[in-house]
This record gives structure tokens, C-alpha cells and sequence, in this order.
């Protein structure tokens, strides 16, 4: 790297730093001051910050600056010393999850074993890469014991307790407190759209279907976003923005929030998908632009419940349907309740699933 430079300037803020390449990079000196790796600034052992960007002035200037090899050196007027390599600030461009990628109907999730994804860490770097990209992917010969899902946690991260049971049994001879207590079509949703802060990683275990019919469905939410932002930005909009009242209960447990349906990060990028139909409350009317919502959440309902974005296959005993709560919605078709049918879910976050992912490609030297 250290070749390829051919010129730097100090203008009055910052360090501009130009290649052969024509790539550059604009510096804010107080960016390279609080960025400083030495053993004074980054606590040794952890390596994590230690210098408070307090301690310097906000004009701080650089006494000296002199790049060679790929390497910067700068002096400061307090005579302290840093050093930054060039190659850890590309680093900073290299993505740290996996690529999106969006689906519609013709999806179907990639199976993966139960056993090789808990004991093969290749097969788990895969299946996790395939995961974040896609929202979803099945486990297949997983043990269809009651509390299996415990065991996914080596690899995804304790699980993420919520009000009603840690481990949800789903069935029509339990607990009736939703529509999925039932033999009832369940409509596409991602579950606790009640919390502030929903689970961001669901798993579905089905540990028993002997039933006709209940076949499982889902939708890559950020698909039917990406497409309403296309077709009508205004819609789009609308739904980033308006704040939505969502709430599950039973006699003894209450869980409400009043949230938009969509969350954008600061690039403006899609990050979170909330949707339950059967969780929504009423909106209070005075609401400013509540006619312009109910267009735009009207044509959403008919997005989600198209046949274009619905992908649909049976889950079956020992497999487990692993998806990412803030994207993909979840759903399945009515079943007769003619046999013994039982799932159990789960709820993890995402945080912890991506997290091990890079833990576990360092593991392999990547």
C-alpha cells in the first residue's frame, strides 16, 4: 500500500490522503487523534479506548505528519505520537454481515442438520451466512423432545425471554391467548410486535404433525418494502413515520407499544419490519394523517397477502424454521385438527447470531 501514495495535504481540519488509484481519504485530525491505537490511548489488555476526546481542543492541529509504507505518523503539539496503518482504515470498508438478499414466492429456505450445525463450525459459518442474507433457513433431524431449543443457543445466543412461557408451546390443547392456539389460518406476522424492541430472531420447532393441511408460510418483508418504496414513495413514507399501537395480553401478562410499522437507520436503509394484523389496536382518529396511513397500510395488506411474496412448505417433525423477526413475517395455512399437532418456539437476537458469525470465521483464520 505504501507504494501506491503518491500525496497527502493538511488543510485546516483535516489530512487528506490521495493514491495512484485516485482513492481518498479525508481525515479530521480530532478523527485521528481519538482513533490513536498506542498503549497511552487503548487500555492494553481489552484494547478498548482509553483517551477521552475532551482532553485535546477541538482545533487541534498536528505538529507533524509523514506517511511512508503504509503507515501514518503524526506528531502532536503535546509531543504525543500516533501511529495508523493504512490497511486497517480499508479494513473499515469491508462489510461486516453478509449481503441482503431478497426473495419472493419462489424461495424455498435451505435445510441444514441439526447435528453439523451444532458441531461443525464450516457448516454453521454457512448456515448463519445463509441466514443473515436470506431471513430464513430450516434445521432439519433435529431431536423432537420437548426444550430442544436450548441447545441452539451455543450457536445463536441465549435465548431472548419474553412475558407467557421462555419456551412457547403451540397448540390447540394449550393456553388459547392467539390465533395460532387454533386450527385457523394464521396470516403472515412477526410475533411481538407489542415490544418496543421485538425479538429479532425467531425459531419454530415442530416437534409433531400428524395434521392435514397447516402448511408454514413466509414473506420477505424487506422485499415487499423494497417494491412499495419503488412503486409509491409517499406509502412508503408514510409508514416510516406514523406511530402504530400494538398489544398482546392474557389475564395475567400485558405487553404494548405504540411504534411505526417501518425502521429506517441513518442512511435511510431498512432495518426493522413490524406487522401483526392481530396484535394492531385501535388508532386514536384525531391522529394527523390517518386517512393518508390507512392507504398506505391498505396497500401493504395486499402486498404481504399476495401470492407474489408468500413462499409456502410443510414443516415436518424434527424441523426447525429459523427466521429474522424484524424481515421476514411468518405464517401458515388452517390444518384439520385430525392428529396431534405441536410446535414449540423460541426467540433469540440477531446481535448474538451475527456476532458469531465473525468469531467464528477469525476461528478459521478469514
Amino acid at each position: 500500500m505504501g507504494e501506491l501514495i503518491i500525496e497527502f495535504t493538511l488543510s485546516e481540519r483535516s489530512l487528506k490522503i490521495f493514491n495512484n488509484e485516485k482513492i481518498e481519504y479525508n481525515l479530521p485530525y480530532l478523527w485521528v487523534r481519538d482513533n490513536c491505537p498506542c498503549n497511552e490511548c487503548r487500555i492494553k489488555e481489552t484494547q478498548e479506548k482509553r483517551f477521552i476526546l475532551s482532553s485535546v481542543p477541538p482545533d487541534l492541529k498536528p505538529h507533524e505528519v509523514n506517511i511512508s509504507h503504509g503507515i501514518i505518523n503524526v506528531s502532536w503539539p503535546d509531543k504525543h505520537k500516533t501511529v495508523i496503518q493504512l490497511k486497517d482504515i480499508e479494513l473499515l470498508r469491508t462489510p461486516r454481515k453478509p449481503k441482503k438478499i431478497l426473495w419472493t414466492n419462489n424461495f424455498t429456505p435451505e435445510y441444514f442438520d441439526w447435528d453439523g450445525f451444532l458441531n461443525n463450525d464450516e457448516i454453521a459459518i454457512n448456515a448463519i451466512s445463509e441466514f443473515i442474507s436470506k431471513g430464513a433457513i430450516c434445521i432439519k433431524n433435529s431431536p423432537t423432545l420437548s426444550n430442544s431449543l436450548e441447545m441452539l443457543s451455543t450457536r445463536l445466543g441465549p435465548i431472548r425471554e419474553v412475558l407467557f412461557e421462555r419456551i412457547h408451546n403451540v397448540s390447540i390443547d394449550t393456553h388459547v391467548y392467539n390465533i395460532a392456539h387454533t386450527s385457523l389460518e394464521v396470516p403472515p406476522h412477526n410475533d411481538f410486535a407489542s415490544y418496543s424492541w421485538p425479538p429479532s430472531v425467531q425459531a419454530l420447532h415442530m416437534l409433531a404433525n400428524e395434521c392435514e393441511g397447516g402448511e408454514s408460510m413466509i414473506v420477505d418483508g424487506y422485499s415487499v418494502l423494497n417494491d412499495l418504496q419503488n412503486d409509491n414513495p409517499n406509502l412508503f413514507k408514510i409508514l416510516c413515520s406514523f406511530p402504530v399501537p400494538f398489544r398482546e395480553f392474557d389475564e395475567e401478562n400485558e405487553t404494548y407499544t405504540k411504534e411505526p410499522i417501518v425502521r429506517l437507520n441513518s442512511q435511510n436503509k431498512i432495518t426493522g419490519f413490524r406487522f401483526s394484523n392481530q396484535l394492531m389496536q385501535m388508532i386514536d382518529p384525531i391522529e394527523d394523517t390517518l386517512d393518508l396511513f390507512y392507504m398506505a397500510y391498505h396497500e401493504l395488506c395486499n402486498r404481504i397477502n399476495s401470492e407474489k411474496y408468500k413462499s409456502k412448505f410443510r414443516l415436518e417433525s424434527g424441523h426447525i424454521l429459523l427466521v429474522h423477526g424484524h424481515r421476514v413475517l411468518h405464517g401458515r395455512c388452517e390444518f384439520q385438527p385430525d392428529g396431534k399437532r405441536h410446535l414449540q418456539d423460541a426467540y433469540y437476537e440477531m446481535d448474538n447470531v451475527e456476532n458469531n458469525l465473525v468469531l467464528y470465521k477469525n476461528r478459521r483464520g478469514d
